[in-house]
Order: C-alpha cells, then sequence, then structure tokens
C-alpha cells in the first residue's frame, strides 16, 4: 500500500514540474539553446578568391622608322611603240631585240630613192643660191648693181633654204629613230617587208630608272613625302634601294588606294619590267617599344592592342599601332611610356581584372632589350 502511494507521489511532482516549464513559454529543443530574438545567426564567411597572377614587363623605348609594305611590281621608266610615218618597203634595220640604243639612233629606213635625190638636188640649188647672193652683195657694195639685185638674190637664197628644209623633212618621214636612251624590247617588222604609213615597227624600254609601283592605304598616306627612302623586294630574293618619286593626289575609286612610284637605279638594265616585288618605304622615325607577336591580343570591341596594368593593379587595354614588323619581334606605337605590359597570362586576364603582377625574370628582360637595340 505505502508502494502504490509513493509512484502516485512520484507521478504527482512531474506532472507539477512540467506545467511550471511549459509557463515559462521557453520550447527549445532538449539539448540545444534557443537564440534570442537581438542575436543574428552566425554567417559564414566565403574564401577570397586568389588573384591570377600574370608577368609583366616596363619594355625599353626605341626610336624606330615605320615601314609601310606595299605590294606591287617593276615597270619601266619609258615605254614607247615606234611607228612609221610613210608606206614603203624597209631598207635598213640597224637593231633587233635587246640591243641598246642612244636618242637619235637609227631605228629603220623605208625605201626611199627619189626623196634622198630631191635632198641632193636641195642641197645643189641652195648652194648655188648662195653662191648668187655672196656676189650680189660684191657688186652692190662696189656700185656696179643697184640694190633690188641684192635684194632678188637673197630671196632666192631664202627659198633655196626652205626647199631643203622640205625635202630633208619628207626624208625624214621615211625613217624611224630613237626618242630616248634605252632598250628595243621587240622588233615587230622583218628587213625588205612593206609597212603601211603607222605600221608598228619596234617597242622600246627606259630601264634606268627602273620603276616600282604600287599603291599606299589612305590610312598611311600621311607617313609617306616624295623623296623619302624605299626597299624594293624583288621576287627573286634581290634587294634594291630606291626613293620615293610620285605620289597620286586622287584616289582609286575602288579600294581608295593612291598609287605610288619608287624610282630605282638600274644602269646595267639588270632589274626587268613587269617582276613582282614588294615595296617597303621608311618613313620618319618614331617613339615605340620592341614586344614579341605572342602579346598582341584582342580587345573587347576586337580591336587589336596590348593588356597591361595599372597603378591599381587592374588590367586595362592599349590599341597598338603597328610601325613594323621585324625579325627581333613587333615595333609598336601607342603605348604609354610607363606602362607594364604583360607578357604572360594576357589571355587569360580580361580589362578592370585585378591581378597580382610579376616582373618578368631577367632572361626575359635581357631579350627584351637585345630586340630593341637589333631595331635601331
Amino acid at each position: 500500500m505505502s508502494k502504490i502511494r509513493f509512484h502516485k507521489l512520484a507521478a504527482l511532482v512531474v506532472l507539477v514540474a512540467f506545467a511550471a516549464w511549459m509557463g515559462t513559454g521557453e520550447f527549445s529543443s532538449v539539448g540545444s539553446a534557443q537564440t534570442s530574438p537581438e542575436e543574428k545567426p552566425a554567417v559564414a564567411e566565403t574564401p577570397k578568391a586568389a588573384l591570377r597572377t600574370v608577368m609583366v614587363v616596363a619594355p625599353p623605348r626605341v626610336e624606330h622608322a615605320r615601314a609601310i609594305r606595299i605590294s606591287g611590281q617593276t615597270e619601266a621608266e619609258k615605254r614607247a611603240t615606234l611607228a612609221t610615218r610613210a608606206a614603203g618597203i624597209i631598207a635598213e634595220l640597224p637593231v633587233k631585240q635587246g640591243d641598246h640604243i642612244k636618242q637619235g639612233d637609227l631605228i629603220l629606213m623605208l625605201d626611199a630613192e627619189e626623196k634622198a635625190a630631191a635632198v641632193e638636188t636641195a642641197k645643189a640649188v641652195l648652194s648655188q643660191r648662195k653662191a648668187e647672193w655672196e656676189a650680189a652683195q660684191k657688186l652692190t657694195k662696189a656700185g656696179s648693181a643697184a640694190k633690188l639685185t641684192g635684194d632678188i638674190a637673197w630671196s632666192n637664197y631664202q627659198t633655196a633654204q626652205s626647199q631643203l628644209q622640205a625635202s630633208e623633212a619628207e626624208l625624214s618621214r621615211n625613217q624611224v629613230k630613237a626618242p630616248f636612251n634605252g632598250v628595243v624590247d621587240r622588233v615587230s617588222v622583218e628587213l625588205g617587208s612593206s609597212v603601211a604609213q603607222g605600221g608598228e615597227v619596234a617597242t622600246i624600254l627606259s630601264l634606268d630608272p627602273i620603276l616600282a609601283k604600287g599603291e599606299i592605304s589612305e590610312r598611311d598616306l600621311r607617313y609617306v613625302k616624295i623623296g623619302d627612302e624605299a626597299d624594293v623586294s624583288l621576287i627573286n630574293g634581290e634587294v634594291v634601294k630606291g626613293k620615293v618619286r610620285y605620289i597620286s593626289r586622287d584616289a582609286t575609286s575602288k579600294t581608295r588606294t593612291f598609287p605610288i612610284e619608287i624610282a630605282v637605279p638600274n644602269k646595267d638594265n639588270a632589274i626587268p619590267a613587269g617582276m613582282t616585288a614588294e615595296i617597303t618605304v621608311r618613313a620618319n622615325p618614331t617613339d615605340a617599344v620592341v614586344l614579341p607577336r605572342s602579346v598582341v591580343t584582342l580587345g573587347k570591341n576586337g580591336d587589336l592592342g596590348i593588356r597591361a596594368i595599372d597603378a591599381a593593379s587592374k588590367v586595362v587595354f592599349y590599341p597598338i599601332d603597328l610601325v613594323d614588323d621585324t625579325q627581333k619581334g613587333l615595333v609598336l606605337g601607342g603605348i604609354p611610356a610607363d606602362a607594364k605590359v604583360i607578357i604572360a597570362g594576357q589571355d587569360l586576364v580580361k580589362e578592370g581584372d585585378e591581378v597580382q603582377a610579376q616582373v618578368a625574370d631577367e632572361a626575359a628582360l635581357k631579350k627584351l632589350a637585345e630586340s630593341a637595340a637589333g631595331t635601331q
């Protein structure tokens, strides 16, 4: 009986304790603490991403002549297709293909027996009229002849001179002579053949100087002027030097480019006309840097340029001006003097990114210095 009573008492104590706990309003789970409304729950911190490392360099500055490259070909300075001024049979043809000739040399002579005879007759008449005029002068001075006699003799002498000139001019119509020094490129007729008036006889070229002709873009036109030196690389591997002789002021309508001519000395006529050539015009030197080709990349607008870092270690982009493309590397303009150019990792970052810059090692710096020295 006492045992039953003890169990009832224990149950009553538990019930009272439970009721008191319910009255406190705290319902946190067993084994955990309830966060008060004033306390904010703790938030786990996200670890900061590591900055990308890039290699940078302050490239050496150089003064380098801008190289403007143009595709073109060689052409003769002068080209003449000779033709006859009269019809007839070819009596003399003293030249052949490849002959070097001088201005005034005979190229062709048509049969002109009658015209040659007319010239000889006119010379004889002129000689006689001259003697008559000289005799009339003496008689007039001596008072043995009237002044009118001397005037008539003078008029006859002048007429004879005119007749000789006309005869010689008619004879010259049967001749074809070289209009300038050059080389005979082609002979179109044979000795003894008949030709019509205006018939083609031969083609003559003047190859000294030889001209290298091409067209320069409107962007590069401002850098070139008459007298600038130029290198002409021929298709056979030979490189010759010349000077800008002509720049057109009228652009080709389809390409918006401007014809240009380079005069190249060619005393022995070794350079033929019509040979493919690459023209490199050297403009005035400009401030630039020398960098490997690998540093050039594309900006967000598709421009060619290089990436560098600013004072805040953020990536910036500089569009480039290609001054020259050499065996040592690219010569680039448009890069600020204090720029730290990214030479490794530039394609893994973009403008505005913060990066960790690492200065290029001594070997890379030495290579850049050698490249810069080799382009000057």
